[in-house]
């Protein structure tokens, strides 16, 4: 069925005209001409609540300026990019024809034929429009599934300026000093592999997951176990043995932190905490045996997916809306400051949110060469590795890497061994039994756990019940998850106790439905 859906998204993408910015040119797709396209559409899309008006608002102008006579009805809901995926594969029938979601999320979009292949014409315009990295996200194998809509999902350095003077923001050893003399911390949130690869590419590792144009992870080329890696690790020793440290990406300015790794979403507040003293940069680079390393990152996209339509004519269109949704005119208006309110004219006006484009020419844009954080972000950018397609089970394997590292005594042989044991980890993945990775199991704060241990489930059919019950207080979150990774897991939102017993956990695999079972 998926490879049906597929080869008719292919088949019709041949009406899919290229559209730049509403100009409704026919492109070089099919036949073409604004009559075969002409009619309205009922046209479902989910994005982040806070898009909701910009985007109903986009719509409207696409039905005002296209010349091929398509009409979009369209039914604008909050679902956030984090949950687009697991709402998505839950249902896909019920879900949106079009939606934002995080690139991490690709692959089981993919399996799930929650999104087909571009046709030839939408995915030219695609590589035409946008920056190398948001291709690569976008790309499963060597086929593209999905269209660029940003391509900010990256983190940097804010800083307090009545802290660390400018002069010192290059240097790793020279900010910790810094904060060690004012008592004041240092937030990053290395023991997250998001942020802790940083470090290792920064070095000249690498981490690859090889995926095939079906979206299944077939093989993985790391080397975080290595000389390179062992200067990686201590890098992050640096930082994680001061007394300073704070593992977190939060704005944690009115909190103590004089320095906050994190990116663009934390932009408005953390200006608002500063002040005159706010500063923003690129990561700094560190020191080992007299060698100098810049301090690595990912760099990620949001994209736009676009259901597979069982209506031909239906699925051009909802096309030509994506690509105008994520064409220069619509990535400038998500990119205006959300502090200074600038639209693409200039004038002063709210309604931006700093979001950083992929359209190589909206980058090009004052817009986006006039912000701060978008400027330190593309500075880190030379400096980063685009985020491909990442196994679920990475992220558990690759943070702990840190947390070894963190309760070690800094020695070589310490740093190797906590290396040693991620190497083993990411090659057990592919050993995992069918019968693990079909298994539901459950992972959060329960018993005090800090989303590190899976505990069991029993299958009856649709339903996953914990082999024990657990005592827990009111706030306790957790989720159930299958395989022991993050490629399936629910609720979309973790799952939090509201009233303090003690409870089985129970899963309905078939609705996503969580509950509580009083023991």
């Amino acid at each position: 069925m998926k490879k049906l859906i597929a080869l008719l998204l292919a088949l019709t993408m041949a009406f899919a005209l290229v559209a730049c910015g509403g100009n409704g040119d026919a492109g070089t797709g099919g036949e073409g001409g604004s009559g075969d396209l002409a009619g309205t559409y009922k046209v479902t899309i989910w994005c982040p609540e806070a898009t909701v008006e910009m985007t109903k608002a986009q719509v409207a102008a696409f039905n005002s300026s296209n010349t091929m006579g398509i009409t979009i009805d369209a039914t604008v809901e909050p679902v956030s990019e984090a949950d687009a995926a697991t709402n998505m594969i839950q249902d896909v029938s019920a879900g949106a024809d079009l939606f934002f979601f995080a690139q991490d999320q690709l692959s089981r979009m993919i399996q799930a034929g929650a999104v087909g292949k571009l046709g030839t014409s939408a995915a030219q315009f695609a590589r035409d429009n946008n920056n190398a990295a948001s291709i690569l996200a976008a790309q499963s194998g060597t086929d593209l599934f999905a269209y660029p809509l940003t391509a900010d999902n990256g983190f940097f350095m804010y800083y307090d300026k009545s802290v660390v003077p400018d002069s010192d923001v290059d240097s790793l050893e020279a900010i910790i000093a810094d904060c060690e003399k004012a008592n004041k911390n240092f937030s990053y949130e290395l023991e997250n592999a998001w942020y802790n690869a940083g470090v290792f590419f920064g070095t000249g590792c690498h981490s690859q997951w090889v995926t095939d144009n079906d979206g299944n992870f077939i093989s993985i080329d790391d080397d975080f176990n290595s000389d390179k890696g062992l200067i990686a690790a201590k890098g992050i020793y640096k930082l994680v043995s001061s007394p300073i440290y704070v593992n977190s990406s939060n704005a944690d300015f009115a909190s103590g932190s004089a320095v906050v790794v994190t990116g663009t979403w934390n932009y408005a507040t953390i200006k608002s905490q500063l002040g005159d003293n706010f500063g923003v940069a690129d990561l700094p680079s560190f020191e080992v045996d007299g060698q100098s390393y810049h301090l690595g990152s990912y760099s990620g996209c949001k994209l736009l997916g676009v259901k597979p339509q069982s209506d031909a004519k239906k699925n051009a269109a909802i096309n030509q809306l994506a690509q105008y949704l994520t064409g220069k005119d619509c990535q400038l208006q998500r990119a205006w400051d959300p502090v200074e309110g600038k639209t693409p004219n200039g004038q002063a006006e709210n309604g931006g949110f700093g979001w950083g484009p992929s359209n190589k020419e909206a980058l090009q844009d004052p817009i986006v060469t006039n912000n701060p954080a978008l400027i330190a972000l593309n500075a880190q950018n030379e400096y980063a590795v685009p985020q491909p397609n990442i196994h679920g089970s990475w992220w558990d394997i690759a943070k702990v890497i840190t947390t070894d590292i963190k309760a070690s005594d800094g020695s070589d042989a310490a740093l190797k061994a906590a290396l040693q044991k991620y190497a083993d980890s990411i090659q057990a993945v592919f050993e995992i039994s069918d019968e693990v990775k079909n298994a539901f199991t459950v992972i959060g704060s329960i018993n005090g756990d800090s989303w590190s241990l899976d505990l069991p489930m029993t299958q009856d059919g649709d339903i996953w019940t914990s082999n024990e019950a657990y005592t827990m207080d009111v706030g306790v979150e957790f989720k159930c998850r299958q395989g022991m990774s993050w490629d399936v897991a629910y609720p979309a939102d973790n799952f939090v106790v509201e009233t303090a017993g003690t409870y089985k956990i129970q899963l309905n695999a078939a609705t996503g439905e969580v509950t509580l079972i009083p023991a």
